[in-house]
């Protein structure tokens, strides 16, 4: 005669793996296939957890990169800054091609510049050269690949060929 099942056939068994703690309380005929499935359940559980452990270290790497080049452009600027106030050059013996470095240092040729601007640049700044002066010192800039000119005879337009911090510096 077969009746309903007793608490005496019922098992209670109690798991701990890892952050997990399970209680399974079944029939005991029903132990193996019931621990079977919890089982299974806690590693697929742990597989996900992996899965996201290892995006979150991905993500972490990807943020640190991230952070890194925010902080290198940071102290680019910084440096940047700091060299174009190192290259101030003091209007005694002040040379045409050293203004004019120091104008390309501080991002003055990022975009294209007529012979005029750059003569009323200068003038601007305290210093008066003549436009043949100005004119044969970005022509030897242009030489020495440093500046590009683009437009036509007396009316060229002057512009970095680089970004500065790529030109070394001779101050």
């Amino acid at each position: 005669m077969s009746g309903p099942a007793t608490s005496a056939d019922e098992v209670r068994i109690r798991l701990k793996h890892h952050d997990w703690e399970i209680e399974v309380t079944c029939l005991e005929s029903k132990v193996k296939e019931v621990m079977e499935n919890v089982l299974s359940s806690i590693d697929n559980a742990s597989h996900v957890d992996f899965i996201l452990n290892s995006h979150i270290a991905e993500l972490k790497k990807e943020i640190d990169f991230i952070k890194s080049k925010i902080n290198s452009e940071y102290v680019n600027q910084n440096i940047k800054s700091t060299d174009v106030t190192h290259r101030t050059v003091h209007k005694t013996g002040a040379t045409c091609r050293s203004l004019l470095e120091e104008l390309l240092y501080e991002g003055y040729f990022e975009t294209e510049k007529l012979l005029g601007d750059v003569h009323e640049e200068l003038s601007r700044r305290g210093y008066n050269y003549d436009r043949t002066a100005v004119s044969h010192s970005l022509t030897d800039m242009v030489r020495e690949s440093i500046l590009t000119r683009v437009g036509s005879l007396r009316n060229y337009r002057y512009i970095q060929k680089r970004p500065a911090s790529e030109i070394a510096s001779p101050l």
